[in-house]
């Protein structure tokens, strides 16, 4: 069984297990802190540092979701140094990715007085709707690379391992291994990865289809007819339904 430790968490003296982590010991003291990237049914990946938090006596700031709590520390979740970081960082995703599907993240923008303007004129990540399929579609322009379904579609749920990066730097993204439809890909169409998304990247087709304005009866129709990647939906659909 594991020692109890204890720690200082913005000025209250809290009690957790060893091994636990800063963002338990955080929530332990009933301190909120903001994550992105983590989520509790997977492994933390510690990519998007929004949950950085200040330890008295180390140089960096430290990722809340990953480093372990020691006996001692004395943090502080938001200090001036945490706002400015996780400030900065928030308005870089902003910047550069359509997060108009991500209320979460939208209402850390504004607690956090992220202003993705600062950054002056910044190209955007922009890619092509995949829908070569019939559970989902893939909008990368949304993705902030979190990182979350390709852990749901490899070894923390469904060992499928259909999902992998591809490209690099600024054009990296979310795709399938040689880039293939998803159909010709190992995925078994659990949704694993659609419900781990946290910026609509990844979305029910059914739901995105009727976003875009198609009703019940021409998503009826459409899905009969060949949707392989050599014919994408259009804008509407071009068949007439009686």
């Amino acid at each position: 069984m594991a020692e109890p430790i204890r720690l200082v968490v913005d000025g209250q003296t809290v009690t957790v297990p060893e091994g636990s982590t800063l963002l338990a010991a955080a929530q332990a003291a009933g301190r909120e802190v903001p994550t992105v990237c983590y989520h509790e049914a997977l492994t933390p990946p510690g990519l998007c540092r929004v949950c950085v938090v200040e330890v008295e006596g180390a140089r960096t700031l430290q990722a809340a979701c990953v480093t372990e709590a020691r006996a001692g520390m004395t943090v502080h979740t938001r200090s001036p140094r945490v706002e400015r970081a996780r400030r900065t960082t928030l308005a870089m995703l902003a910047s550069a990715t359509d997060l108009h599907d991500a209320p979460a993240l939208q209402a850390l923008l504004e607690d956090y007085d992220a202003d993705p303007a600062v950054f002056g004129p910044v190209a955007r990540r922009s890619f092509p709707v995949v829908d070569d399929n019939p559970m989902y579609v893939r909008d990368y322009g949304q993705c902030i690379l979190c990182w979350r379904c390709v852990q749901a579609c490899a070894t923390d749920a469904q060992y499928v391992f259909a999902l992998t990066l591809a490209g690099r730097g600024f054009h990296t993204q979310v795709s399938t291994a040689y880039d293939v439809a998803m159909p010709e890909s190992p995925c078994v169409f659990c949704g694993q990865c659609v419900a781990v998304c946290p910026t609509g990247a990844l979305k029910p087709r059914r739901t995105y289809l009727l976003e875009q304005g198609y009703t019940p009866a021409e998503l009826a129709h459409y899905a009969a007819v060949d949707r392989s990647p050599a014919h994408p939906p259009p804008t509407r659909f071009e068949a007439t339904v009686d």
